[in-house]
């Protein structure tokens, strides 16, 4: 078994693979400082919990957004896994190409997802990751990653919404019975989740005006609000709240590969 880690700004996504089988996951905040120790533990915790022996992980796939955690988690999965620790980013030899002015600074989420979706759709697509901020990547169908959008999140919106305004209550996000509200709660509500679907559907349209080629993209929704979005955003086409993931387990299966293969090669032959 391997553990993979998607680490966002505000939070970090965790799955357990048996192969490319999903077997469990969880989310956890990325806003709390944690020490190799405390990973350790709260990693030992969740996979107790869920019925899974620890001494079983066999190694462990890291992208992350966020350098702060990166070197105490890296830490936590060497003290864990029995097998190799990898991190995922730009630099990694995947079999994909950063096409942009800048590929050191595109970062690891859209690295990932650049993999998952031209390996599983084997189309042009476009990645419409929901997390703190809402990303839309634009990938070709043989694994080239041409650029994109970064717009704030739902929840950002949110956020920056009843900060600014002195008499807005914090208010859950969950999709109003109708677009006119009756109660302050629902007024906010209807403005943050039907505004944030009609700005993604105008992006990805706007997107598809500017496609550099004559197959239209698969549209496809991951992050921890693609569900939640699923009935108000029209242009989706697929709904892949683990996409990430999936990327991390393949990127594993890439890289761990490469030193094995290395020690192979420099055993002498045998005559």
């Amino acid at each position: 078994m391997i553990l993979v880690f998607d680490v966002g700004n505000t939070e970090t996504t965790i799955g357990l693979f048996t192969g490319d089988e999903l077997r469990g996951h969880w989310r956890i905040v990325s806003g709390v400082e944690r020490t190799a120790d405390e990973f350790a533990v709260l990693l030992r915790g969740l996979l107790d919990l869920a019925g899974f022996a620890s001494e079983e992980i066999t190694g462990a796939a890291i992208g992350s957004v966020v350098p702060r955690i990166t070197d105490p988690l890296v830490a936590a999965c060497r003290a864990l896994a029995t097998g190799p620790v990898i991190l995922v980013d730009a630099r990694a030899p995947l079999p994909i190409r950063v096409d942009v002015d800048e590929p050191l600074t595109v970062g690891a989420d859209r690295i990932i997802n650049t993999l998952a979706a031209s390996r599983l759709f084997k189309r042009d697509a476009i990645v419409v990751d929901m997390g703190t901020a809402t990303t839309f990547d634009c990938i070709t169908g043989d694994g080239v990653f041409i650029g994109g959008v970064i717009a704030p999140g739902v929840q950002t919106a949110l956020e920056t919404l009843v900060r600014r305004t002195s008499k807005l209550p914090a208010t859950e996000l969950v999709v109003p019975p109708h677009v006119i509200g009756r109660r302050t709660e629902d007024c906010i509500r209807a403005g943050v989740m039907f505004g944030q679907a009609e700005a993604i559907d105008g992006i990805v349209r706007r997107i598809k005006k500017e496609w550099p080629g004559s197959q239209s993209p698969v549209v496809v929704a991951t992050g921890g609000l693609a569900e939640t979005f699923r009935d108000l955003c029209s242009e989706f086409d697929r709904v892949e709240p683990h996409l990430t993931l999936v990327g991390l387990q393949m990127a594993y299966d890439q890289l761990a590969a490469k030193p094995r293969q290395k020690a192979r090669s420099k055993r002498p032959k045998v005559r």
